[in-house]
């Protein structure tokens, strides 16, 4: 069929026709909050590289997620900035660690808020990196029941899903191991499977303090050269009990999104990292671009990707957007 027949033009005429044959829906209920929280109280601490985000003590937490909650966002992904930090990231697992006072806080405000905990030790170990450093190395095993520790902590807490970012070989396994050991079955994880090496987490680092004392992150985070490598550690972690995987950072992957929801067609998550919000706020402050049609056309396109929950700092944006275009 060809023109003049055919004209594709003729279902873009109108706004209502463009929704009648939308093919990707973004919706309030794909999106989780990442937020950070800190010891103190009445903290509200802009960070500088990431303009409209917050280091929150748990009083304010406590109010930021009432309002994640009144906007029908339906979790959130914690972040924590200890007291203190050492060797082996002892707070990450204490029973009065800042994430455990967070859950708790949250669970007793917002109920139904799923909550969501970052099972990692870069936040809270003296050198930065994610796991336990032997002569200048990441010691992969001796992470694990670190890890497993930190994540049964959360459970008892009253985390509703952990999500190891560490990259550590056998992270998942010996997470559900664990939790099912202690009797927490029902707690699904969610794995960053796919996790790469990536400039975009920048901003991040420097929010949650989490950045290197020495090297960097390349022996236990993926090349980003890599897309096969990415549905093997995706299946791995899928064959150790992961609910849910996610892609790592998702707008200079989208291809490495596809991949996994078409190869594997379990629930996908994708995080829009802080790097890829810091671009677009620079941008729009500049006036280079329209920042509420770029945050959309971003979070359609991982959506479009295979997505099906979305990790963003525009979080409370798009909810308030889409809740305008009802």
């Amino acid at each position: 069929m060809y023109y003049p027949v055919f004209r594709a033009r003729r279902l873009r005429e109108t706004e209502t026709f463009r929704r009648m044959v939308r093919e990707t829906r973004l919706s309030v209920d794909q999106l989780i909050s990442p937020l950070f929280v800190a010891h103190g109280r009445e903290l509200r601490r802009e960070i500088s590289s990431m303009p409209g985000q917050f280091q929150l003590s748990v009083d304010e937490l406590v109010r930021e997620v009432k309002d994640v909650a009144a906007l029908g966002i339906p979790a959130v992904m914690l972040f924590g900035l200890p007291a203190s930090k050492d060797a082996y990231g002892s707070e990450a697992y204490a029973a009065d660690g800042i994430i455990q006072q967070a859950i708790r806080a949250i669970k007793d405000t917002v109920s139904d808020l799923v909550v969501i905990t970052d099972v990692c030790l870069c936040e809270y170990t003296s050198h930065g990196h994610c796991g336990v450093v032997e002569q200048g190395r990441v010691k992969n095993d001796a992470t694990l029941e670190l890890l497993a520790r930190t994540a049964v902590s959360h459970a008892e807490a009253g985390a509703d899903m952990v999500a190891p970012s560490d990259m550590m070989d056998g992270r998942v396994s010996a997470l559900r191991e664990s939790l099912d050991d202690n009797g927490f079955e029902e707690v699904p994880i969610l794995a960053y499977a796919a996790k790469y090496a990536s400039v975009f987490y920048g901003p991040f680092r420097h929010a949650a303090d989490s950045a290197p004392q020495f090297g960097d992150r390349r022996s236990y985070q993926m090349d980003p050269a890599n897309s096969d490598e990415a549905l093997r550690e995706v299946g791995l972690d899928i064959e150790e009990g992961a609910d849910v995987v996610m892609v790592k950072p998702a707008l200079a992957f989208l291809d490495v999104i596809s991949r996994v929801k078409a190869e594997f067609g379990v629930p996908v998550a994708a995080y829009n990292v802080s790097g890829e919000y810091a671009m677009i706020k620079a941008a729009g402050r500049l006036g280079w671009l329209d920042e509420e049609r770029a945050v959309m056309e971003v979070l359609t396109a991982i959506r479009r990707a295979g997505a099906d929950l979305i990790l963003t700092y525009f979080a409370k944006d798009a909810a308030r957007i889409l809740s305008e275009r009802r």
